[in-house]
């Protein structure tokens, strides 16, 4: 009987193990992460009207997209789970109001950060009566970090930075050397919150700036068409960038 109990608990372990599976990994950010994931056909569904059964769309195209069929194609043995939750056009303040459904409730054990492109480009689209809150930024990003932390004390944390460039019809842009300047300093606080929690930091602008001063195209849109969104190209380096980095 001892031995039959036994047989059962072990295969129960086994299965729930299974059913368990490894390490949850959620991305979470702006379009540049959104990639039309769940069918969102290029709007900014929230996360609970998307497809999240249809696993041919499940994390649309982009760097989470590369990043994610790297790990689970080539380790199937540690079945990794992954998320996106990038929602296009979102802002910090964006991802404030949905952390809880979609980060916290997530349960995830790696979480991925790339925000801060959108922040800057509502405020210059605004009357601008009052420079870039700066301070206030950074307080939300380290409000929503230590909200996980307090869920998932183990969690490790990948900040992305943000980035521009001055390429397709960001030429015609009078504001691009503002822009780049404001974008800029929020990488240089993403660099700092990172440095503080111990995060995983990824330094996207400065790998872009490297990649278009060293890699001459015939089209200055070969790796960022409109100064914000990679290509496919880009995002492949993206996702190059995030695995040598975070190595799960």
């Amino acid at each position: 009987m001892k031995r039959i109990i036994t047989f059962a608990i072990g295969i129960l372990f086994i299965v729930l193990s299974a059913v368990a599976g490894g390490q949850r990994v959620l991305f979470i950010g702006d379009s540049i992460t959104d990639g039309n994931w769940g069918n969102s056909c290029g709007t900014a569904k929230p996360s609970s009207q998307r497809t999240l059964w249809d696993m041919n769309h499940i994390y649309g195209s982009g760097y989470m997209y590369l990043c994610a069929t790297y790990y689970q194609g080539n380790y199937p043995e540690k079945e990794y789970e992954f998320l996106n939750r990038g929602i296009s056009g979102n802002t910090l303040e964006d991802l404030e109001k949905r952390w809880e459904e979609d980060v916290i409730d997530m349960k995830p054990d790696v979480l991925s950060v790339l925000v801060g492109t959108n922040d800057i480009h509502f405020y210059l689209q605004s009357d601008k009566k009052k420079p870039f809150d700066f301070a206030a930024w950074e307080k939300r990003y380290r409000s929503l970090l230590d909200r996980s932390l307090q869920a998932n004390p183990n969690l490790k944390i990948v900040l992305g930075a943000p980035f521009v460039a001055n390429t397709g019809n960001m030429r015609k842009s009078a504001d691009f050397a503002e822009r780049d300047s404001l974008v800029r300093r929020c990488a240089e606080i993403t660099e700092r919150i990172a440095k503080d929690y111990k995060a995983v930091y990824l330094p996207f602008n400065k790998m872009f700036d490297e990649i278009l001063k060293t890699i001459p195209t015939s089209k200055d849109t070969y790796w960022i068409w409109d100064g914000i969104h990679p290509t496919p190209a880009g995002h492949k380096r993206m996702a190059d960038l995030w695995i040598e980095c975070v190595k799960l």
